[in-house]
């Protein structure tokens, strides 16, 4: 006996039989055991997922010999003679093949013409879409008041082309595509029924491959089945796909979390020996950094069998804005591969954007640098000291300094850090409001206390450390603080220099001159602006 592909012998012959389109099957069943059916039916979706598979039985619910039902006995003369295509009663047109009008016009002389053997003569057009204008225009008449005895159901991957005026004629259903977890029920149940040995995991690449299509699973399972022999393995399913190993995925998210350049460019060498599909690693990336949000925002994981990554490994080493941040890298990254040199190099350049954009304190400091302190004379002035510290040999004049922090004018100092992203915001909008030994006192408004979390505490707490080369710890508060912050400092800066600028011009001899030459001419200082 030749072999039958298994989506075959498994496409279901009952509505119990359908997966994952119970909006569907239930709109139908009830619209049957009421035998209220309409006479033109539109299923759409995706490939794989049962538009056909439920007209036929429908064809079949409609023709029983026992009469009009959603539960078709499925031993009837009718009933068998749909399940193996030989019933006359039944005539299926491929859209793509019969575009022509003079198709449209052959196929709608038949019409009237009563069934042979049943009582409705039953019209399956699939891939609907694919008809020419004319075809259409054909086809409306018939299809708006077909005869009594004909009913039509179309089938199409592309509602959108299908003509307004067909549209209207039809009653509309459209397919979902199936989840991993329906698709690998289905898979496990067919396994067991064909007395294949698996493992959970080999279904579950499966089921994760076919992308929402149960056609497509069942396509390869039959190749995986040719390709692992006895026993279907994570590891044998995962050669046949061309999956990566996913500990090269756990790497490159190790490489994100370290910040560490090197070891992400050597993993990808690493990875391009397999020639994967980079587009594909994108996507798991960007999956995993979606499942992260979800984490962050809920605090809850759900780690199951049809989730390839383990998030506890990751949930606690990502700040909510870096997650956001690299879901969207990896996504816009998806989109500007072709426009790459290669597609190694575009996926190799979207990580290291990652790593560039990074939102965390970079602590890799010069061995010989200048720093810069600021005393506060007793006259008020803010006196500027260059230090020159060498990371091998500290110096006595360092060590000096390193004990005297109450003379540190805070706006100043901050810029001095090495502190970038939401760290560098939390520290611009605090205002410092005293020092105690190695600890700094902080101050942040209500408006700004969105930026304060442990992380950017800890960062800044690191940032003072690595600048006073000694550890130092910081409490911030909430509250209202009569010194300034950073941001307030830049701002009066701002308006001191504009102020400055505008009294200037009023005593330019230029603008006199132009005073005296037009007369009623004026200076307008509002229209002063300092240049970005």
């Amino acid at each position: 006996m030749s072999y039958l592909a298994l989506a075959r012998k498994w496409r279901p012959k009952h509505f119990k039989d359908i997966v994952g389109q119970e909006h569907v099957v239930q709109a139908l069943t009830n619209a049957l055991n009421s035998k209220k059916m309409h006479h033109a039916y539109l299923f759409s979706g995706t490939r794989g997922i049962g538009k056909t598979t439920i007209a036929r039985i429908l064809a079949k619910a409609f023709n029983c010999q026992k009469g009009m039902s959603a539960d078709t006995c499925g031993e009837c003369g009718n009933c068998c003679s749909v399940d193996e295509g030989r019933f006359v009663d039944l005539i299926e047109v491929d859209g793509a093949s019969k575009t022509k009008v003079d198709d449209t016009r052959e196929l709608l002389d038949n019409v009237q013409y009563a069934p042979s053997m049943s009582e409705y003569k039953i019209y399956i057009i699939d891939e609907v879409h694919m008809l020419s204008k004319h075809s259409f225009n054909a086809l409306l008449k018939t299809l708006e008041e077909p005869p009594p005895h004909v009913r039509f159901f179309l089938a199409t991957t592309d509602p959108e082309k299908l003509p307004i005026t067909v549209l209207s004629r039809c009653l509309q259903f459209h397919l979902k595509h199936i989840s991993p977890k329906l698709i690998m029920e289905r898979l496990k149940f067919i396994c067991d029924e064909e007395q294949i040995k698996y493992e959970d995991k080999a279904l579950a690449k499966i089921a994760r491959a076919a992308d929402g299509s149960l056609r497509d699973a069942l396509s390869l399972l039959d190749q995986a089945i040719a390709f692992s022999g006895e026993e279907l393995t994570e590891a044998s399913i995962s050669d046949m796909l061309g999956t990566i190993d996913r500990r090269y995925v756990e790497q490159l998210m190790q490489a994100l979390i370290q910040g560490d350049p090197s070891l992400l460019i050597d993993t990808i060498e690493d990875i391009d020996q397999y020639f994967p599909n980079y587009d594909n690693l994108l996507v798991d990336i960007a999956a995993i950094f979606q499942q992260l949000a979800v984490v962050k925002m809920t605090g809850v994981i759900k780690n199951n069998i049809h989730q390839e990554y383990d998030l506890s490994d990751y949930k606690d080493s990502f700040d909510p804005e870096e997650i956001q941040l690299n879901y969207q890298i990896s996504i816009m990254g998806r989109r500007d591969l072709d426009l790459a040199p290669s597609h190694k190099i575009g996926f190799e350049m979207c990580l290291l954007r990652m790593i560039a954009f990074k939102p965390e304190l970079n602590l890799n400091r010069s061995i010989q640098v200048t720093k810069k302190e600021h005393k506060i004379e007793p006259d008020g002035r803010s006196k500027e000291i260059d230090i020159n510290v060498n990371k091998k040999e500290e110096t006595r004049e360092q060590e000096e300094s390193n004990k005297n922090l109450d003379n540190v004018i805070w706006s100043d100092l901050v810029t001095e850090l090495e502190l970038k992203g939401t760290s560098r915001m939390l520290a611009d909008n605090c205002a410092l409001i005293k020092r105690e030994n190695n600890k700094f006192f902080l101050i942040l408004d209500e408006k700004s206390q969105p930026y304060n979390n442990k992380e950017r505490q800890s960062a800044l707490s690191e940032a003072l450390s690595a600048y006073y080369d000694k550890k130092i710890d910081v409490d911030i508060g909430v509250g209202e603080s009569k010194n300034k912050t950073p941001n307030q400092e830049k701002i009066r800066k701002k308006d001191e220099i504009l102020k400055k600028a505008k009294e200037d011009l009023e005593v330019d001899p230029g603008i006199r001159d132009i005073k005296s030459i037009f007369s009623g001419a004026s200076f307008d200082s509002d229209s002063v602006k300092l240049k970005k």
